[in-house]
Parts: structure tokens; sequence; C-alpha cells
């Protein structure tokens, strides 16, 4: 084919045959997906069915008829899989109300939430939420100070940043059903219960802290444009009149607080009723200032600013911008003299500045057509009380100033720096959460939060970037810098510019930052709630309950005591970059979400909004980053300290939470390319660490046998490197799954308990041979693959009639030999120190062969934890004849020192030795224990053989005789023949003749010499060894011909008796320890 193949992908849906009828016939008239719960029946013969909600109970009959045979393909996996009918009622009936909450309209009217359509349900709150108090009370001093170019740039950036963020939210949001929670929810589904605990509690905050910056702004109104004499502080000097404003805010602040959070806690309809009213103030309060803006083309409002010389000044006290005027023929003195000079006089002293300057008048708003955005293009930063001076106005410098601060002029309150006003700007862009946040109240959640809030940041993006242009061409310079209008009779500056009077912006505003501060204080109790009811930060869960209907009682007090915090702080150019950093933070998470969803490409991740890309993310995340340093480096720091704390907490705590997100995967995908790169070449011997496999036994209950082995692990890891630990139930997997499972979480709950860090993994086999030998070779992955086997001795091989334990631990020692593993064999390992103990006293090592040096990293290992930490290492070797004990000794300290390794060396001398009468008889005996133990199998193995071969000639009998439907037979016939008879009773002869043997037999010469050796070592293991608290030596190998296995476990067993501890090593054969660097 010529033409690009086109591919359809197509989803029938099975429905039963008998549905259409019955559904024209059903008197319930509903949509198809509405379906009632369809429940998985069972009918008296116990076939599963599925009731139909569209079969009457009138129908039995007919129900009867076809229950069973529609289905009966997939009868048997109804219990578990519903059909698709059960699935689509369940998701037409789905609900993101938290069980047990009600809100407070759903129980005054049934008629349930009303379903928002786009524009009142994401648009207009948005709206409400960005536009606020930095807007009315900020924006005209950021213009003034920055000047024109660079509050431009801010605006850009902040609004860049929030717009970046919407595209990564609206992704987020469209891609599944967000319930109620919103951005909490996103964030803590999309990176995990960690950072969605971090950084919920850090939006939490941020929600708090802006409840706080909106109740000082109203208070700033309140006190400073509507009611200035309802302050309780007055300053009787000027300099105290800072203070005294903080300490009003305060009073006043937490009045309002109080006012505002019994209003939320009598009901939070009230608040929503409001809502329109609060956001109708916004609409015309910004309206108000475009109308006033195009006013002054035609006619620019009358608002003149009084300098003395080129510093503007306040005119609070006087109406005449002179020195002095003329009634008649008398020059008087003004108001304005009074505040420079010592007397109403004209031959008072004053001022030296006001003596040798001119005052002059200028318009403060010269209008649009003026030229005057040509002044303010350009920045005027500055310290704490510089003055605000108009440029290029005519000014003879005083010699004196120290008596400026107690004169009439307007002075900049704070220090000014671009970094600064990126912090105070920053929250007038936040609320674009807002939509978000209400996705359980709207019609179609995955369409209108996108569409919606990214209609209302590009339409509060372009009312900021006029409103600093248009502020720049219409006010003058000397008026924007001045923070709070002392110079236009203490009007709002925005005021001054609005039509048709100040007043619209006054109340407007005030009742706008009204409004969003009863939106904080109704939104973060419910975040919080939101956040203790996940369960992720225990001390939180208290917060979780509230009253009956569900209102975060507990949550709303908390947040009035955190919002009480900010009041205190009491101005809004300090609380303001706080909650920057908070709400940055949030905004940081939101970007990395999208973009670790997106490039990890999990099959989950299908938002229904296409416009997104993970490089916007990545640069949203990044402009984020630059804005919490560029805006306050200290607090920055702060906010992630505290987000970074609320993570370890969590995880300390053990976030059980498992809710598909990001991080995982982020995790799975860096750990698949981890093991790919480790397995492109084995590790070099610098890096070599073990990596166990540690094979545990179980008792009948399933529980771990022994527990210090678990114990002696973590001591040993100390949680760096692999350690998977394994057993094996026998039997197959079908009959012992569930056994399994809970083996499984026996063995997690000891490792728990005996801070053990790896995998657990539970095997059922055939015997326990098998299952040993298949975890060795099979456990762990790709190059996370252990090389070292740890396991307990097996106490009971003597004692065991059939011998299997010894049969199973020799086989475990010849295969990770043909592996290249370690093994590390602990007896009396009941006896091992637990993690509490403290042991003090020798690490001892008899170094009797060298495979590969594992022999001295163990005590290295060891010694790092703190069970081990008080212990001295201790070297033993042993010399032969032709030694020389003497070189040997040094060679091995320098040996050591170049290993880095410090240890006490001792050199034992093992002289030639005639073998002992003792050795000799402890060889034989073992020999004849040995023959008789082969005799008694082989006597049992035959007897199980013929008991084998009757029942298999009764079975065939038996089923022979039912076929032939014939008369039991009276006896059973033996299978015995004379061949059978005879040897029988050679065997027998065979037997005893070998019994007879045993009494005269001899020892062989090579075990005797092999038994000669273990007594040997044992005596001087034990003179220098008794009281150490692990002695370690290496286990030899056992013999190559497996009819010497009995002789091999006694030869370890004389080697290791009368040790308290020992540890048996056996080397893998590679080194594991070098002295280069």
């Amino acid at each position: 084919m010529d033409g690009p193949l086109t591919v359809e992908c197509s989803l029938f849906l099975l429905v039963s045959p008998v549905l259409p009828p019955l559904l024209h016939s059903s008197p319930v008239k509903r949509p198809l997906l509405a379906l009632q719960p369809s429940l998985c029946l069972s009918t008296e013969d116990g076939i599963p069915r599925e009731s139909s909600p569209f079969i009457s109970n009138a129908d039995t009959e007919q129900d009867s008829y076809y229950d069973g045979k529609n289905m009966a393909l997939f009868e048997e996996e109804m219990d578990s899989n519903p059909m698709v009918s059960s699935l689509l009622n369940k998701l037409a009936n789905y609900t993101n109300l938290t069980q047990g909450v009600v809100e407070h309209e759903e129980a005054e009217n049934e008629e349930g939430n009303p379903q928002m359509g786009t524009f009142i349900g994401v648009y207009l709150p948005c709206m409400q939420n960005i536009l606020g108090v930095i807007l009315f009370l900020r924006l005209t001093w950021i213009v003034g100070t920055a000047g024109v170019l660079e509050t431009f740039a801010i605006v850009f950036m902040c609004c860049s940043c929030t717009m970046l963020t919407a595209i990564s939210m609206s992704a987020i949001a469209t891609n599944g059903v967000v319930p109620a929670g919103g951005s909490y929810y996103m964030i803590s589904r999309s990176l995990g219960p960690e950072f969605g605990g971090a950084v919920g509690l850090c939006f939490y905050l941020g929600t708090t802290f802006a409840g706080s910056m909106y109740i000082l702004g109203t208070i700033e109104i309140f006190l400073t444009y509507i009611v200035p004499n309802a302050a309780i502080f007055a300053a009787e000097k000027k300099e105290d009149a800072a203070e005294a404003m903080l300490n009003n805010m305060r009073i006043y602040g937490t009045c309002c607080l109080l006012f505002m959070a019994l209003v939320v806690f009598v009901g939070v309809k009230y608040v929503n009723k409001l809502a329109l009213v609060f956001l109708s103030c916004v609409v015309l309060s910004i309206l108000a200032t475009y109308a006033g803006v195009i006013k002054t083309v035609i006619e620019p409002p009358d608002f003149p600013v009084c300098l003395l010389g080129n510093r503007s000044l306040e005119n609070h006290d006087f109406d005449k911008c002179l020195k002095t005027e003329v009634f008649g023929n008398a020059t008087v003195s003004t108001e304005l003299w009074k505040l420079f000079c010592d007397s109403p006089f004209l031959n008072a002293s004053c001022d030296e500045y006001f003596a040798s300057n001119n005052v002059s008048e200028i318009q403060g708003i010269p209008g649009l057509l003026s030229g005057v955005i040509s002044d303010n293009l350009w920045s005027n930063y500055g310290p704490t009380g510089m003055l605000v001076e108009k440029k290029g106005q005519p000014s003879l410098p005083a010699q004196d100033a120290s008596r400026d601060g107690y004169l009439p002029y307007v002075f900049n309150d704070i220090a000014t720096s671009f970094m600064l006003l990126v912090g105070i700007y920053f929250p007038s862009v936040t609320g674009i959460m807002a939509g978000s946040n209400r996705s359980g109240d709207l019609r179609d959640a995955q369409r209108s939060i996108p569409t919606g809030t990214i209609l209302a940041i590009a339409t509060t993006s372009f009312i900021y970037m006029s409103c600093v242009v248009l502020f720049g061409a219409c006010i003058e310079g000397v008026v924007l810098r001045d923070k709070f209008g002392d110079s236009v009779k203490r009007n709002l500056v925005i005021g001054t510019l609005a039509w048709p009077s100040p007043w619209v912006i006054v109340i407007g505003s005030f009742f706008s930052c009204c409004g969003a501060g009863l939106q904080s204080l109704t939104g973060a109790p419910r975040l919080l709630q939101a956040i203790a009811r996940d369960g992720i930060v225990p001390f939180l869960q208290v917060f979780g309950h509230g009253k009956a209907n569900g209102e975060p009682t507990w949550a709303l007090l908390l947040t009035a005591g955190i919002c009480e915090i900010g009041i205190l702080i009491a101005s809004l150019d300090a609380v303001a970059p706080i909650l920057s950093m908070f709400f940055l933070m949030c905004y940081l998470f939101v970007n990395l979400a999208c973009a670790v969803q997106t490039l990890l490409r999990t099959p989950n991740w299908r938002p229904r909004f296409k416009f997104y890309h993970w490089t916007l993310s990545f640069l949203g995340m990044s402009l984020c980053l630059s804005l919490m340093f560029i805006s306050s480096w200290y607090y920055a720091l702060v906010a992630m300290l505290i987000a970074g704390c609320i993570y370890k907490y969590i995880e300390y705590r053990g976030a059980e939470k498992e809710w598909g997100d990001g991080i995982r995967g982020l995790s799975l995908n860096a750990a698949r390319y981890a093991l790919i790169r480790l397995e492109e070449a084995p590790p070099h011997t610098k890096n070599w660490r073990p990596q166990l496999l540690v094979l545990l036994n179980l008792d009948a209950e399933l529980g771990v046998k022994h527990r210090r082995l678990l114990s002696f692990t973590t001591q040993l890891k100390a949680g760096k490197g692999l350690t998977i630990i394994g057993s094996v139930l026998e039997g197959t997997y079908m009959s012992k799954a569930a056994e399994a499972k809970r083996s499984e979480q026996n063995v997690k709950s000891a490792m728990l308990a005996e801070k053990t860090k790896g995998f657990c993994h539970v095997v059922a086999s055939s015997n326990l041979r098998d299952g040993f030998s298949h975890l060795i070779q099979t456990a762990g992955l790709g190059g996370m693959k252990h090389n070292s086997v740890l396991m307990a001795w097996p106490t009971s091989w003597k004692h065991t009639q059939d011998s299997v334990s010894r049969r199973n631990f020799i086989e475990t020692v010849r295969e990770t030999t043909a592996a290249h593993q370690a093994l590390l064999v602990a007896k009396n390992v009941d006896g091992f120190p637990g993690n509490q103990e403290r042991l003090e006293g020798t690490i001892d090592v008899w170094w009797i062969v060298h495979d590969g040096g594992l022999l001295m990293l163990l005590p290295f290992l060891l010694r790092q934890h703190k069970v081990w930490r008080k212990c001295k290492m201790r070297l033993f070797t042993v010399a032969q004849l032709d030694d020389n004990s003497i070189q040997m000794k040094k060679d091995l300290q320098m040996f050591l020192y170049q290993l880095r390794l410090d240890a006490e060396v001792e050199v034992v001398e093992m002289h030639e030795r005639d073998i002992s009468a003792f050795t000799y008889e402890k060889t034989l005996v073992m020999e004849q224990r040995s023959q008789m133990l082969k005799q008694m199998q082989l006597s049992r193995t035959e007897r199980e053989r013929e008991a084998q071969l009757i029942h298999d000639r009764n079975t065939k009998s038996h089923a022979t005789l039912n076929d032939k439907a014939g008369p039991v037979p009276d006896r059973v016939h033996m299978t015995w023949t004379k061949e059978k008879l005879i040897g029988e009773r050679n065997r027998q002869r065979e037997a005893n003749v070998g019994v007879r043997d045993l009494f005269n037999m001899k020892p062989n010469q090579s075990n005797v010499r092999r038994m000669h050796t273990a007594v040997e070592l044992n005596k001087a293991i034990g003179s220098k060894s008794r009281g150490a608290q692990l002695v370690l030596l290496n286990m030899p190998g056992p013999p190559k011909n497996k009819g010497g296995d009995e002789n091999y476990m006694e030869f370890l067993e004389v080697l290791m008796e009368g040790l308290p501890r020992v540890l048996l090593v056996r080397g893998s054969g590679r080194e594991v320890i070098t002295i280069y660097s």
C-alpha cells in the first residue's frame, strides 16, 4: 500500500439479548449509564449470576429461565471481576465528597451542589483571588520605585511563572477525576505522600499568611484612607508615627481576624453569598481606574503636589503651597512657614533648606498625554529615610540635614531594591488554584479548569501590564513613590486616578480585601483538614475532625493562630515575601509533578489537556526557584528547610500510602537504569562489599527460627548494599500460596523489629534443598545480585535420623562454591548479640588460608556498628615447621598497615606432633557411626521399595476386579518369589557380617590426619580465643567424594567445639580487599 496505514480501535460492549425487549417494557425511565447497583447474586444451585436492573420482580420465571445461560462462560470470574454494567454503574454514581462531610448548602438545600460552568466556577473565582490588595495598595509605589521598565519585567516574570504553572496544573487536573482537595490532591497523587505532605503544608501556610496580608491591607485602607481618626495609638512626634501605626494595625487586625473567623465558623454559606459582592467591588474599581485614565486625556483631575526645591512635601497640615502670602498690604507667613520655622514671624529662624529653596506646585496627575512616562521609565531605589525628590527640579542642598527626619518631607519608609519588590509583588498573581479547589462543584472539571484558569491569568496579566504602563504615563513620579499618598492629602494614589471619585477605589479595595481574607480563612482550614484526613502527617490528625456537618473547627483555630502571627508582624511589606515563598514552593512542585509524569511516560498519564510539554514545566519550575531566591534568599532557604523537615518526618514515620505517584515511577526508572549500568561490568575490588542472601528457617508457626541472624545481618550491613532474606516452604505454590504470603509478612515484621533493611522472598518448593538452590541461583536482579550467603549452622544434623539437614547444608556449601559466592556460617547464632547490646573485648580472626581477604574485611565492617565498635581486632595465623614466625609477623603487620586495618597480630606455631590416641579413637568412632548410618539407610530404602511394590500390586488387582465387577478376593496375594526369598536371605547375611565388621574395622588414614588437624587447631583456638566475643575462621571445603559428607560435618564440629560464637567464612576466591587507593 502506498498510503498511510490507518488503525482504528473499537470498543465492543457485550449485552445480553434479553435486555432490549425488557428495556422497552420497563416503566423506569433513566439513562442507560445510570444503572442501579448490580450485585452478584447466588441462586439456590450455587451458580452466581448478575442481577439485572431491568428485570422486575414480577418476571421471576423469565429471570430463572435465562439464569446462567447468557454469561455462563464467565460465571466463575464474576466474584472478582464485575460485569461491565456494574462497572459503568459505579462510575455513573461516583461521588468525590468525603464520607461524612456535608456542606452547609447541601444540608439546607436538598437539591445538592450546583453544577457550575467555566465562567462562574473557575474564571470569576480566579479573577477575584488574583486581583486584590497589591494592585490597589502597592502597584503604584512599585512602578514609581522600580520604574516602568523594571516593573514591567517583574510583572512579566511573575505572570509567566503562573501561566506556566497553570499549563502544568491543567495537564494534571485533566488526567483523571480530581476530587475535592484541588491542588493538594494533585501534588500528593503525582509526587507521593512525602512531597504531597510537605508541599500541601507549604500551600496551607501560604494561604494562611495570605489571610494575614489581606487583613493587614483591610486595616491599612481603613486607618489610612477611610477613618484616620480611629487610631488608638497616636504619635506625638513624626518619628514615632511608624511605630504607632504598627501598633494600630496589630490591635485592629486582631479584632478583624476574630470577626472573620467567627463569620467562617458560623457558616461558609455567608462567605459564598458575599463572594459576588466582593467580586463586583474588584471589577468596579478596575473599571473606575480605566475610566479615570481615559478622562485624563480630556481633563486631568486636580491633585496638586507641593515641592520645596525638588523635595515632595506632606500636605496634611497646610492648604496653600506658599511660604508667605499678602493680606492687604501686609505679608504674613503661611501654615507651611510654621512647619519649618520656629515662629510665625518673618524674622524667625528657619530650616536652612527651607530658606535656600523656593516652593512650587505641580500636578500629581498630569495625564496620559503629558509625556511624564519618560521620567518614570527608570528606577529610584534607595535606603530607608531617603527623601522623595523630583528629578530636574532646581534645588540648593543644605549643609545640615540632621533635622530632615522631623520635617514634613515624604520619605522611603523601607529600603527598596529590585529583589524586595519582586517578593512584595508576587502575591498579586497568586490565586490561580481557586478553580481547581472547586473541582467538586464543576459540571465538567476537565474542561473548565484549564480554560477558566488560563483565561483568568491572561486577563489579569493584561490588567497588570496595562496598569504598569498607564500608571507610569499618567501619574507624576513623586506621587508614584509616595506609598501612602501623603503628598496628595492622604488619598489612595490609585484613587487619584479613578473616575468619578477616589472613594470608588477606596471602598472597592476595602471590600475586596475583606472578601479575600474571608476566602483565605475559609480555604486554609479545609486544606489542612484534607491533609489531616489523609493520615500522612500523624501529629495533624486531630485537625481532621470538626463539627457534625464536617466544618473543620480545630483546623480553623490553628489557622487563626498562624494568621495572628502575620498580623503581629503588622507590615504588609514584610508579610508579602513570606507567603510568596510558600506559594512559589507549591507552584514549583506542580511544575515538577507535570515534568516527571511527562518524562516517565507512565501508561496512566493521559491528560485531556494537550497543550503542555515537559520543557514548559521545567521552565516554570526554574522560574519559581529563581523568583524564590531573587525575592529573598534567606526566606527561600527557610521555606525549603521547613518543606525538607516535613518530608523527612513523613518519610521517617513511614507514609504507608501508595498513590501511584510519579516519584515512585522515577525511582523505578532510575533503578532500571542503574541495574543496566551495573550489569555492564563486575564491581571493582574497591567497590566490593558483601551483598547478602540470608537463608532463614521457619518454625511450625511460620515464624522466624533464628532472629539473631537478622540482628547479625543488620550489624554487618548497617543499611548499606543489598540484603535479601530468603526462606523456603515445602510444597507446591498452589497449595502454599497463602502460607507463603503469611510467612513473608512474619519475616518482614522480624526485619522491622531487628532494623534489617532489605528485601524478603519466600518461595514454595517440593523440598528445602531445591528451594534454597533456586534462591542461590536466582535471587537478585541484574547487577544487584548477592555475592555472599549467610546461614545458621545446622545444630540438629547429628540428631536427624534421615540426615536431611546435613545433606542440605553440604549441598549449599557446594553450590555457593560453584556459583563463586562467599559463604558465612554462624554457629550458636541464638547467642549472638542483639542490636541493643554493647560488646567489649576482641574479634579474633584465624587466617589459615587466603581465599580473597573476606576474613579480614568482615571485622572492619562489624566494627562500624555500635554493637561491636568497642571490640578490638586480633589476627592469628598458623606457622608450619619450616616457616619463619618472626618474619611472618612483620610481614603481616606491614600488610595490615597497607590495608589500613588496626589489629594485633600473632603467629601460632603448629609443630608436628604424633597423632594422639584420642584423635585415633575419635576418627574410629566417627567412621563406625557413618557406616552404621549407611547400612540403616540401605535397609530402610529396601523396606520402602518393597512396601511400594505391594501397594502397586494391590492397587492394580483392585482396579482389574472393579472393571470386571467380580467378587472381592478374601485374601491378598504377596509378591514373594523363590528368587526374592534367596536374595533377602543373602542381604540379611551380609548385614550381619557388616555389623560384625564394624568392630574389627580400622580408620582411614586420610580421615585420621584431618581429625588430627581439627583437634590441634581447636586446641590452639581454644587456648587463645576462648574469651573472644567472636571467632572468625576459614571454613574448609567439603570432600569432592560425596561419600565422606558425614565425616566433613564431624570435622567442622570438632574444629568449633567449645567456642561460644563462631563465624565460619568461605571466600569466593576473588579479591575483596586491596592495599591500593
